[in-house]
């Protein structure tokens, strides 16, 4: 059974193999926090998150994250990544990963030969690029969830208020980090892949079965 410690220590383990590979600019270790109630939180000393409710342009809402420093790890394109999970009785309850992509590429755009000497940053330099926001978001509280209109686990693309696409798990820090490096930073996936960690624990099924029978993201079988 996976509990708040073991989400620290993966969370942790990831952190530094990112600072390892060179795909980590900076970061802030995840802190662990317990409350009343038999809650415990695994976030960031930084944990005021009132910003992502404002409703501000992304580019502001990006600005003050990056300059309060509210992000586990900042990659080296600028893009934020941030990992919030609350559990209660040892029990996962609720979790955040999010994945804030930098709206501002002039940097890398401008000068891509300096860039380009390094192939860590192959995929950050093109013009084509689009900036997405994407979030994973985990909630069982059951005045919150219906089948459908809220999944327990979901994903949502670019911020848009309704875009809740199922997912039949929960995610782990790995999951997450995999899903993330192996799509958007695939160079340096292939390169240093060896270098990853690998944890085949998950958690259970919260999927409801109506939104099996419709598209969806099955998380990985892995050991419980």
């Amino acid at each position: 059974m996976l509990t708040a410690r073991h989400i620290q220590k993966q969370i942790l383990q990831l952190t530094g193999e990112l600072l390892e590979t060179g795909l980590c600019d900076s970061l802030n270790f995840p802190v662990y926090q317990a409350h009343e109630g038999n809650v415990e939180e695994i976030g960031i000393s930084n944990s005021d998150n009132s910003i992502f409710l404002k409703s501000i342009p992304y580019f502001e809402m990006f600005r003050e994250a990056t300059e309060r420093k509210i992000y586990n790890v900042q990659m080296i394109d600028g893009a934020l990544i941030l990992m919030q999970y609350r559990f209660r009785k040892s029990a996962l309850i609720a979790h955040r990963l999010s994945y804030l992509p930098s709206p501002d590429l002039d940097a890398f755009q401008n000068e891509p030969e300096v860039y380009l000497e390094d192939e860590l940053y192959a995929e950050v330099v093109d013009r084509r690029i689009v900036c997405v926001p994407i979030r994973f978001d985990f909630d069982n509280n059951v005045t919150v969830c219906k089948p459908i209109e809220h999944p327990v686990s979901h994903l949502t693309l670019g911020q848009f208020k309704n875009c809740r696409i199922p997912i039949t798990a929960a995610l782990t820090p790995y999951q997450f980090m995999s899903f993330i490096v192996t799509n958007f930073y695939h160079t340096a996936f292939t390169k240093y892949n060896s270098h990853f960690l690998v944890c085949k624990e998950g958690f259970e099924p919260s999927i409801f079965d109506e939104e099996r029978e419709m598209m969806h993201f099955r998380t990985p079988e892995y050991k419980h």
